[in-house]
């Protein structure tokens, strides 16, 4: 839903209209005129009222100055992350401003950025932006309704795939003034399209009309946000220095954030070796995602002296969904009994205990960690919705909680491989010579697991082991991550592990992640290939929902659909983010729903200058 996620917009078609009976005497209603607002809520009202100085989990007192250091995996080749060639820097979204801005600690909540007031009528058919006059580029050129236009047409024709369908619901966008900009959305009910589009990163008109946006670049293209590139080794090395004319540093979305007057990225091939140039001081934070390495890799004097921190943070984030994803462009996924049966071969009670130190629970639903994850069985508004699709959905939907195969205690595994052999059988696949094979046309069952994380690699052999007792010859190939990113976007892949985020308000990215159109698009993130017309109307209504006890039973419905349909093997989650940094920080310490905000902290003078020389080149 947040447009850092890269969603997908199809314009809903409402099928309900109001007709007048006939002619009245009382003449022709008033054009609805709404008043100005600083924010806009998905549902309700926004939390902070209009003229808040600062978001409460901010340090408004923060202190400017000093570097943040961070590390990556990988490379880059071009600082335009808006088009589907090359492989974009890291957070180049700090170059840019949106309209609006989302705070942290609400479900899906915007606030002014660009835009000093929005106007919506009641029924958000359109929103008109009231830009800030104060607003400038870089250069010192304002920001006007001619560069939000430029921006959106810019990224329809040219941009990522994504664009298209995320504005797909956007009629027109219109110039009404230099600092007012009108968008226009098709008819049906989608509350989420005033706030989409509020999410828009405004690109300056006179540096891009010149230029060839479909190529990618290494020239530091001009920007508005809070940061601009400093200096930079191509694939190695990026700094972002902080702008001290900064034209919205003042603004209450922005107070107490971005202290720091320079954040360095730099880029490393091996995790192991990114990890190891933490520990020794090189740079200052990693969020770990690899529970063996929280467990265990952090375990030196510097961490025992209180130098080095290891913080569980907590959040209310959905932890949505991580998994092992079988590609049903592939004919042998292409049945349900198929794709749960080689789930049968996953044993998540043995990995979680003896690769990640029972540090994970399992994943069942794809809005785990939320309301909005289905659980039981059905009922209520959610047992209406489903019931629309009796005979077009799995009849588990009705009738069986979803669960997953459980192994705890000597024997299970070799029960659910024996049901695995029943599913293959009743799928028309059969052991013949220890291969699993199809009874018709005797082709073998085999496929290859792609794979961009060496770490991974001791998670899938257990799991290859267990293919290989039903038959399945199955082969991990590790490419890097460039390539793997290449090969994704061209779903040129049979197995993978990957993970689908949630926001606590989903919306119109669903399009993106389980839609037909989609599933034909390449650069979308519907990897599994989904394309079935239920999970497309299913879809609709999740971002049709009027209000938010729609929106949590529609929501429910579509996770239960996705579930039953087997086209994943759920993985695992955590409720927490694990962050490894060196005590050279000061936070505010606030827990907020959507997590750790790192761009509130501040480098602290006294804690750094305690640190000594733990930290290299800092």
């Amino acid at each position: 839903m947040h447009m850092t996620r890269r969603t997908i917009v199809f314009g809903a078609l409402a099928g309900l209209f109001l007709a007048s009976a006939g002619l009245t005497t009382a003449g022709p209603a008033k054009a609805e005129k709404p008043a100005p607002v600083h924010g806009l809520a998905m549902h309700g009202s926004p939390k902070y009222k209009a003229g808040f100085k600062n978001f409460a989990y901010v340090n408004p007192a923060a202190p400017k100055g000093g570097t943040l250091r961070l590390g990556t995996r990988g490379t880059f080749d071009t600082f335009n992350g808006f088009v589907i060639r090359g492989t974009a820097a890291s957070s180049l979204g700090l170059l840019y401003d949106t309209l609006a801005v989302s705070s942290a600690d609400e479900p899906f909540t915007l606030y002014g950025l660009l835009a000093e007031s929005m106007e919506m009528p009641k029924d958000r058919s359109w929103i008109i932006f009231n830009l800030r006059k104060t607003a400038r580029f870089h250069d010192g050129k304002p920001i006007t309704a001619d560069d939000v236009v430029f921006t959106f047409n810019l990224l329809i024709k040219k941009g990522l795939p994504q664009y298209a369908y995320y504005y797909s619901a956007v009629i027109k966008v219109e110039k009404l003034t230099q600092t007012r900009v009108k968008f226009t959305f098709k008819p049906g009910e989608n509350r989420e399209l005033p706030l989409i589009v509020s999410q828009l990163q405004v690109l300056p008109k006179h540096y891009w009309e010149k230029r060839d946006f479909n190529t990618p670049t290494l020239k530091p293209p001009l920007g508005s946000g809070p940061y601009k590139i400093a200096k930079f080794e191509a694939g190695r090395r990026i700094t972002y220095s902080r702008v001290k004319d900064y034209w919205a540093k003042d603004l209450p979305v922005n107070v107490g954030r971005f202290n720091f007057d320079r954040i360095r990225i730099d880029y490393f091939r091996d995790i192991t070796v990114l990890r190891e140039a933490l520990k020794s001081g090189r740079f200052d934070l990693r969020r770990e995602n690899q529970a063996k390495a929280w467990a265990t890799a952090y375990d030196i004097p510097a961490q025992k002296e209180g130098k080095l921190i290891l913080l569980n943070a907590k959040h209310g984030r959905s932890a949505g969904m991580q998994a092992f994803v079988l590609n049903n462009r592939d004919s042998r996924f292409k049945d349900p009994r198929v794709r749960r049966a080689i789930g049968y071969a996953f044993d998540f009670a043995y990995t979680n205990k003896t690769l990640f130190f029972g540090q994970y629970s399992r994943t069942k639903s794809f809005f785990e960690n939320s309301e909005l994850a289905a659980r039981g069985l059905p009922k209520g508004e959610e047992l209406k919705i489903l019931e629309r699709f009796r005979g077009r959905i799995p009849d588990e939907v009705f009738t069986k909680v979803y669960d997953l195969p459980a192994y705890g205690k000597p024997g299970d595994l070799r029960k659910g491989l024996r049901e695995a052999f029943r599913l293959f059988k009743a799928a028309g696949w059969v052991v013949k010579k220890r291969k699993l094979v199809n009874a018709k046309t005797g082709e073998e069952m085999r496929f290859e697991i792609l794979s961009v994380s060496q770490e991974f690699e001791r998670i899938y052999l257990p799991f290859t082991k267990n293919l290989r007792r039903l038959g399945i010859a199955a082969q991990v190939r590790l490419v890097d991550p460039a390539q793997y990113e290449e090969r994704m976007k061209r779903f040129d892949f049979e197995v993978t592990t990957m993970g689908w985020g949630q926001a606590l308000s989903p919306g119109n990215e669903q399009r993106n992640m389980w839609s037909s159109a989609a599933a034909e698009t390449n650069g979308s993130r519907n990897y599994i290939g989904i394309k079935n017309k239920t999970i497309d109307a299913l879809i609709e209504l999740v971002i049709s929902a009027p209000d938010r006890k729609a929106l949590v039973a529609r929501t429910r419905a579509l996770d239960r659909v996705l579930l039953w349909s087997h086209f994943v093997i759920p993985q695992w989650h955590l409720n927490t983010d694990r962050i490894a940094y060196w005590n050279k920080f000061g936070r505010p310490g606030i827990e907020t729903v959507q997590g750790e905000d790192t761009f509130s902290w501040w480098v602290d003078k006294k804690k750094k200058a305690a640190l000594g020389n733990a930290l290299k080149n800092d």
